[in-house]
């Protein structure tokens, strides 16, 4: 059975590793584990040990209390409500938005910001 710890722990390795535009194949070679192993720690189905998450930190350049932000916040349910990086669509967005030069994401941002006053 899942513990709502490891879920947890999981889905903020796949949110980093999201932002940061990097496979499960990359994050595994980096690792120097397979692929289906980084499927099942970020499900939670296998626990990540102390010195994988280490590693897992390292190759995505987080401190490994990264994996453990908003647990609290989050009272260990396995569905964080409100969390917006659990969609798909805004993790791409995200994304995008950080893989453009700092004066286009002014812009943006600005243009998103007017548009969400206007609506």
């Amino acid at each position: 059975m899942k513990h709502n710890v490891d879920v947890h722990v999981g889905k903020r390795i796949r949110h980093r590793r999201w932002m940061i535009g990097m496979t499960q194949q990359q994050l595994a070679e980096k690792v120097g584990i397979k692929f289906q192993q980084i499927q099942k720690y970020e499900t939670g189905m296998n626990r990540v040990s102390a010195s994988r998450l280490w590693d897992i930190a390292q190759a995505v350049d987080v401190p490994v209390s990264f994996f453990f932000e908003g647990i609290e916040d989050a009272k260990l349910q396995s569905t964080v409500e409100g969390d917006i990086l659990a969609d798909k669509e805004a993790l791409q967005l995200v994304r995008a938005y950080y893989a453009m030069p700092e004066a286009q994401r002014r812009q943006i941002f600005e243009l998103a910001r007017v548009l969400s006053d206007a609506a």
